[in-house]
């Protein structure tokens, strides 16, 4: 294989890990989102204050794209690519991404859960945000884990 195209695909993994990520992290909030208005429109038509901490469920999928971000900066750019580490850079960035997006998304389903829950009963934010923790450990030991991979 071309030497080019090697340093190309290489590159191409700080791309991945950061587009997959962010994917993952806009489906998760999105979904969120959907649930919390839901969650709100019951509170409102029961007469019922509508709880802000709600907000917190909505954001939480979008640290996974910071631990991208990490990943791309402090491992994927920050050594150079060659012939010999290409692929190894090529597969955390498309494998990683694809591990930190679903992170992301089922994270936010989660979320959306702990909406309609804490929305309809007022309890349980904390608990809920144990769980939503759980989910995005996933992403951290993606995130760590990859840093241990010799480049």
């Amino acid at each position: 294989m071309e030497t080019n195209l090697m340093i190309r695909l290489g590159d191409f993994g700080g791309v991945a890990v950061l587009g997959l990520a962010a994917i993952g992290s806009a489906w998760g909030a999105g979904v969120a989102g959907m649930a919390a208005i839901g969650a709100w429109k019951r509170c409102y038509m029961q007469g019922k204050a509508a709880p802000f901490l709600i907000v917190g469920f909505v954001g939480a999928p979008l640290t996974q794209t910071i631990y991208a971000f990490i990943l791309l900066k402090m491992k994927l750019t920050a050594v150079p690519t060659t012939p010999e580490n290409f692929m190894v850079k090529f597969a955390m960035g498309v494998v990683g991404g694809i591990a930190i997006g679903l992170s992301a998304l089922y994270q936010g389903k989660g979320a959306a859960c702990a909406c309609d829950a804490f929305g309809e009963s007022g309890k349980g934010f904390a608990q809920n945000f144990v769980v939503l923790g759980m989910t995005e450990t996933v992403a951290i030991f993606v995130l760590a884990f990859s840093m241990m991979v010799p480049l």
